[in-house]
């Protein structure tokens, strides 16, 4: 039942992005706003290269629990998975995480070069935007319940948020561990962006106040155990299964759990928080079902 209901939102967010994003025909469109074809291809290769669309399904999952409007939310959640995709293409740069593999096949630089590699992460989160803002006015009954989701995903994903802890990351490359610099890179870099689209989708289905205090509870919890077993994974993680170098971390001086207390500890710490998560879906009882069921299909991830 969990996977079918999986498979039946990552259809909905294939679906979004092979409608917001076709591609394109013409090199240099004479007139009005489309996109030129190279750039158009160049969005897309990252952006439909597959992956487990984790975070616009939290959205169609959280917006379906709480009885909201599935066709609003399916155009957010294919807008948020370009926020993400654009996050990785530029992740990926030489000047940041300089990786050749994603998702098993060769990073957006590596095929297209590093311009137009960010011309695909710039297009991505500007059409994002475009995308979230023409929802709220396609749908002007809801209009403002849409205006805030766009503005929760784009708090979250900006310099408050997902930029600004990929920052203090970069900052803190070959420095001593500390354990509250690890904890705001962690909240910012990964959970800001695990716990909007729980926040969206609150206000795209009218969620209530003691709603919204459980699913960002939840989220953020969700999202910093996510990070700490991904650092795990690099450094106990098959490469093959994950599509990707591992023992990167270590190389770039990268501040983790591991190393700042160890693997041990930093199992100890990921099970608190995965406790934690399922903990804070309580107040929706049965209807949390699915989300329950995805935060363990998460917590044991080999890739």
């Amino acid at each position: 039942m969990y996977q079918e209901q999986y498979s039946r939102y990552v259809s909905m967010v294939e679906e979004a992005l092979e409608s917001l994003l076709p591609q394109t025909a013409d090199a240099c469109p004479a007139k009005g706003h489309a996109i030129p074809a190279y750039l158009c291809e160049t969005m897309r290769y990252s952006l439909l290269a597959g992956g487990k669309r984790v975070r616009p399904v939290l959205l169609l999952a959280a917006c379906d629990m709480l009885g909201g409007d599935m066709e609003q939310a399916k155009t957010a959640a294919g807008a948020l998975e370009m926020i993400h995709t654009y996050s990785l293409i530029h992740d990926d740069l030489p000047g940041m995480d300089d990786d050749d593999y994603r998702r098993g096949r060769l990073t957006n630089h590596k095929v297209y070069g590093v311009g137009h590699a960010i011309l695909a992460g710039d297009g991505l989160l500007n059409y994002a935007y475009e995308c979230l803002l023409k929802n709220a006015l396609d749908h002007p009954q809801n209009m403002e319940g849409l205006v805030r989701a766009a503005s929760v995903i784009a708090g979250r994903a900006g310099v408050g948020g997902m930029v600004a802890g990929q920052s203090l990351d970069l900052l803190s490359e070959h420095t001593e561990p500390d354990a509250d610099r690890l904890s705001y890179i962690h909240t910012h870099k990964t959970a800001d962006l695990l716990t909007a689209p729980l926040l969206a989708a609150g206000h795209i289905a009218g969620a209530t106040k003691a709603e919204f205090e459980a699913l960002e509870a939840f989220g953020m919890s969700l999202g910093i155990a996510f990070q700490i077993d991904d650092d795990l994974l690099d450094v106990e993680g098959d490469a093959a299964q994950l599509g990707k170098q591992t023992g990167m971390d270590a190389q770039r001086g990268k501040m983790t759990w591991p190393s700042l207390v160890g693997v041990e500890r930093s199992r100890e710490k990921s099970a608190q928080l995965w406790t934690q998560a399922e903990e804070a879906l309580g107040v929706f009882g049965e209807k949390a079902w699915f989300l329950r069921a995805f935060a363990e299909g998460l917590r044991g991830r080999k890739k």
